[in-house]
């Protein structure tokens, strides 16, 4: 994906200073990160490090105690509720509700920030549904219900009800929970090749590596390192953050990927005191 000069010097999206705490314990402590058009910036640390709380400060579903969310240089909280969401896309762990809906009407939530709530479907937005669902390999689906589907089946639905919303931004929570391997990269595939300014949590750090252009990886609310995959994974930070030996390799591509030992005969929670 080809960038003007401008878009390279400004982030699309940008938090900055993000401050947040849930009663007396501190899960964000001033931390800055942010991306630009095209790439894709994975979200990576242990449980507790802040990882949901920055994704969800990012699209203002959690308004931060102190720090600012900028969108193309503009306050994220002078915009309104719509106005983000035409803008930013989340895809979310899970989807809340039992409602049973078809996948086609799942993608088709994807357009309510275009056409209000009661705005009705138009030939557009089922030829743009149509378009996601195919792109995310699961137009096969769109007459099933999305409540009977399979881990990865639901996964690629909710990435072309993302990708129907038409963003600039694109933030996942932790999108490959629960799936299979072959389905864990078929997912991050179709989001590498959307081209979609991307901010992803992922726990796996071989799958941040292989599919993310920089890395942040956060540890007790703070930013422990920033950049390349290559430069921020350093085998000690890894395996002091995480409690692990860690052995790290280059794969026959150049991808910097991990093989990981558990500690024997320690307690995690010292290493992380």
């Amino acid at each position: 994906m080809t960038s003007s000069p401008a878009t390279e010097q400004r982030p699309v999206l940008e938090g900055r200073g993000l401050r947040h705490a849930y009663g007396t314990h501190q899960v964000l402590d001033g931390v800055d990160l942010s991306v630009r058009d095209g790439a894709v910036v994975g979200l990576v640390g242990p449980n507790g490090s802040g990882k949901t709380t920055a994704l969800r400060v990012l699209h203002r579903a959690l308004v931060p105690d102190a720090g600012q969310v900028l969108l193309d240089g503009q306050d994220l909280a002078s915009l309104t509720g719509r106005q983000r969401a035409r803008q930013i896309a989340v895809m979310a762990q899970e989807m809340a509700g039992e409602v049973p809906l078809t996948v086609a009407d799942v993608v088709l939530l994807g357009r309510i920030p275009h056409t209000g709530a009661f705005g009705g479907t138009r030939e557009k937005d089922l030829a743009l549904a149509a378009e996601a669902l195919e792109n995310a390999g699961a137009l096969h689906l769109a007459r099933r219900e999305f409540g009977l589907l399979s881990g990865g089946e639901r996964q690629r639905v909710l990435v072309a009800r993302a990708l129907v919303q038409q963003p600039r931004v694109l933030l996942m929570d932790e999108p490959t929970n629960h799936l299979d391997i072959g389905s864990q990269h078929h997912v991050l595939q179709i989001v590498r090749e959307r081209g979609l300014a991307t901010i992803v949590v992922l726990h796996d750090l071989n799958l941040a590596a292989r599919y993310c252009d920089r890395i942040l990886m956060l540890e007790d609310g703070r930013v422990r390192a920033e950049g390349p995959p290559g430069e921020a994974l350093g085998v000690e930070l890894v395996g002091r953050t995480y409690a692990v030996t860690a052995e790290r390799a280059d794969a026959a591509d150049g991808t910097t990927q991990f093989l990981f030992r558990g500690l024997p005969s320690s307690d995690p929670q010292e290493t992380h005191r």
